[in-house]
């Protein structure tokens, strides 16, 4: 039985024409206006993005050949190569972000069956199997098109990546003590999550439509009202990512 994820696969298309749509919004004077990020322009994001995609490559290229290849070189590296791609001509830096995608695609599309299970290591040190990279640039594109500060917004996700987000947080936030005890659910009640850890205290109740739940969750503006438990503000939650 093939391992290759091949409805995750789509997700990927899906979620890089809209990224893409949305830099292509950009007037070439908009690259230089602020992002949802603290300290990044737009510039930064899209530069961050395609060198993202260059790092997934990495991460393939690890899972075809059984040679150990890095995302990233160092912390140090990915820094500034973001800072040189945020600094050059907005043309330019559209020209990179497609080619990034284009060698990411290929790579996607070339990996035998057999590697689909191969373990690599993400930036942050996780062990995770090959077969979650294409998850890794879904979340990536969705999540920083929001990002861009232009007009995507979490409403504009789809609801299933918004759910498949809410599992990443609560599962990154599972147990840690810096993260309230907060249970998260869906407005129709059929999705619930816990994030922190519960350990004799009483959950933080949010409940919300999914897409404000993702924003919620990722620490991006909510398109729509959360109702927290007794009415009082949202709980702060560590940053995720």
């Amino acid at each position: 039985m093939s391992a290759r994820p091949a409805t995750m696969l789509e997700r990927v298309a899906k979620g890089t024409a809209a990224f893409d749509a949305a830099v292509h919004r950009l007037t070439d004077q908009g690259f230089t206006s602020p992002s949802y990020l603290p300290g990044w322009s737009r510039a930064h994001v899209v530069a961050h993005v395609a060198r993202n995609a260059d790092a997934l490559v990495n991460l393939l290229t690890w899972a075809r050949t059984g040679v150990e290849t890095p995302m990233y070189a160092s912390g140090g590296q990915r820094a500034r190569e973001i800072e040189e791609g945020a600094r050059r001509p907005a043309e330019e830096l559209r020209a990179e972000l497609i080619a990034a995608e284009r060698r990411l695609v290929e790579e996607l599309a070339a990996l035998p069956d057999e590697c689909w299970a191969a373990t690599v290591r993400t930036a942050r040190g996780r062990e995770v199997p090959v077969s979650q990279v294409p998850w890794m640039r879904v979340r990536e594109v969705w999540v920083h098109a929001v990002d861009l500060n232009i007009d995507t917004s979490f409403d504009d996700v789809p609801h299933d990546v918004c759910a498949a987000l809410v599992d990443d947080v609560a599962s990154s936030f599972a147990g840690r003590p810096d993260c309230p005890s907060v249970r998260l659910r869906s407005e129709n009640g059929a999705h619930a999550w816990l994030l922190g850890d519960p350990a004799g205290v009483e959950p933080v109740v949010v409940s919300g439509d999914l897409p404000s739940l993702a924003a919620y969750a990722t620490g991006r503006p909510e398109p729509g009202p959360l109702y927290p438990t007794g009415g009082g503000s949202l709980p702060k939650l560590p940053a995720w990512l």
